[in-house]
């Protein structure tokens, strides 16, 4: 996870709750992020948020082969210029997936990446669209989406292999929940102890945990809201953990 926290980060600009004074790094939560690294060391970002540049710094990482967007949102897709860093470092684009909404917005986002003037320095993609019917191949790997939606956005989670990753969702669709059985491991958004309208709270985390059983829960995309790391980890039931930036949540 190269980052668990939700879109302002934790902690919060001009917030003094005992979250954001928190000394626990645990407590210290950059926009949510994730960093896939294959068995033979290939390298895959989900989502690049404006804290991007700070994630991959502390990794080490330095190469990239792919970004998959899960949607369009700033927080999720903001970091898309630190790219050029990799781009000179491995001398070759990186490979953008998703869907033709999402590169829609992107693109207007970043119109002078794609513009017909285009000038030396600028990030080198090349785009890949994906549809929610259809896996996909990224750097050898089979990633399979799981349609849910963002109150009234669609959104991607992934699966690959028995892995998955869904954030930013409030309700799983039929369909994704038939792809999300048999898991060993899920990642999954809880925001808050409060009701939210488009992200799940704690217990509605926890709700879809049990009904998924997989064998180890993940949770990302967590505010300052939900209370302090170490209180709300005390709390959770066996094979559930707190997401932390950092954690290696799957080997």
């Amino acid at each position: 996870m190269l980052g668990t926290g939700t879109s302002g980060g934790v902690p919060l600009i001009g917030c003094v709750c005992p979250v954001c004074r928190s000394d626990d790094p645990r407590d210290q939560r950059l926009r949510t992020s994730a960093l896939i690294t294959t068995d033979q060391g290939r390298h895959v970002a989900i989502d690049c948020g404006p804290d991007f540049r700070q994630q991959m710094l502390r990794t080490g990482v330095g190469d990239l082969e792919a970004i998959v967007f899960t949607h369009e949102h700033k927080d999720h897709t903001a970091g898309l210029d630190d790219i050029r860093a990799i781009n000179f470092a491995q001398k070759k684009p990186v490979a953008l997936y998703a869907t033709a909404s999402v590169f829609h917005s992107i693109m207007s986002q970043y119109h002078y990446i794609f513009s017909e003037n285009t000038y030396p320095g600028l990030p080198q993609v090349t785009l890949q669209e994906i549809d929610e019917e259809h896996p996909f191949q990224v750097a050898g790997l089979t990633f399979l989406p799981i349609p849910v939606m963002h109150y009234r956005l669609p959104v991607l989670g992934f699966r690959i292999e028995d892995f998955a990753y869904v954030t930013d969702a409030n309700e799983i669709l039929p369909i994704g929940m038939e792809r999300l059985q048999g898991l060993k491991v899920l990642v999954l958004n809880a925001l808050r102890r409060e009701k939210h309208i488009s992200h799940f709270t704690l217990s509605e985390a926890l709700e879809m945990a049990e009904t998924l059983q997989p064998e180890q829960t993940w949770l990302t995309h967590i505010s300052h809201q939900l209370g302090l790391h170490a209180a709300v980890e005390a709390e959770l039931p066996k094979g559930i953990n707190l997401g932390f930036d950092g954690v290696d949540c799957y080997i």
